[in-house]
């Protein structure tokens, strides 16, 4: 895999983990992250942290199917559905379902990880940011388990979020096929939100680069 490293502000009070798919829990990353954060991760995933992260990560672990909560300090943190393939990967007896989250606090924001269209996305509305996948790893895309731009503005439009920031993609490109397919890379972002203007257009979007931030609140 190939891309700029990421960084963080500090140190996590939680992390939240989607699936088990090594672009979403990569374990070498996890291990680099100080303090003890709390792991909110899928039902099914906990035998995989404890051989992967071990015993200690395992103690601050927290297991979530869809409709399930835990929280963090005053924020809830419910489970909620993904159309998604949630295993490993083919090479791996590693199972566990996949799952998005809906993270409650100064604001209502919904992380999607990775999804295809599903009805109960409906159901999450309203909310006042989506974090909405909008490509993939590699120069290919399985539109039944991912969104790719159009699809995210689709997503958006039926979450009805006030403001959505486009994810997952122009990160992670598997080695030497930067010249395949790169506008798959780049472009996503700019083309979600092209199409979110005419799909949702009460909702703003943000495109973020590497390192910047978007602050979202509720009004008083």
């Amino acid at each position: 895999m190939a891309g700029p490293t990421p960084t963080l502000p500090g140190v996590p009070d939680a992390i939240l983990l989607s699936h088990l798919h090594a672009d979403h829990f990569h374990v070498a990353s996890l291990r680099t992250i100080g303090g003890t954060p709390k792991l909110i991760v899928p039902r099914g995933a906990g035998n995989f942290v404890v051989r992967s992260l071990g015993v200690e990560a395992a103690a601050r672990t927290v297991e979530l199917a869809p409709g399930e909560e835990t929280t963090v300090g005053s924020v809830r943190v419910r489970a909620v559905h993904a159309a998604h393939d949630g295993s490993r990967g083919p090479w791996s007896r590693d199972r566990a379902i996949a799952i998005g989250f809906v993270v409650e606090g100064a604001a209502r924001t919904w992380f999607a990880g990775d999804t295809g269209l599903f009805e109960e996305m409906f159901d999450l509305a309203p909310l006042d940011l989506a974090l909405i996948p909008v490509g993939g790893w590699g120069p290919t895309l399985d539109s039944t388990h991912h969104l790719d731009a159009a699809d995210g503005a689709e997503a958006l439009r039926r979450s009805k979020a006030s403001w959505a920031v486009p994810v997952h993609y122009g990160t992670l490109w598997p080695i030497g096929l930067g010249r395949v397919r790169s506008h798959m890379f780049r472009d996503p972002g700019e083309q979600f939100a092209r199409y979110a203007l005419r799909k949702a257009p009460d909702s703003r979007v943000r495109v973020l680069a590497q390192g910047e931030t978007l602050t979202i609140g509720r009004p008083a």
